[in-house]
């Protein structure tokens, strides 16, 4: 599979983009975060204005 047609979901607590991940593959609709530093950090989520 080419990197560029992989699904990519933005991250709810620094706001950038991520890609699939093969350790993710079972669980792809339950992640909502890029990474293990935001997955702990996530109670201090920045909120954007609408």
């Amino acid at each position: 599979m080419n990197k560029k047609h992989l699904p990519t979901k933005i991250c709810i607590v620094c706001s950038l983009p991520f890609s699939w991940r093969k350790k993710w593959e079972r669980d792809w609709d339950n992640v909502k975060y890029c990474s293990k530093r935001c997955a702990c950090s996530r109670h201090t989520i920045k909120k954007v204005p609408k």
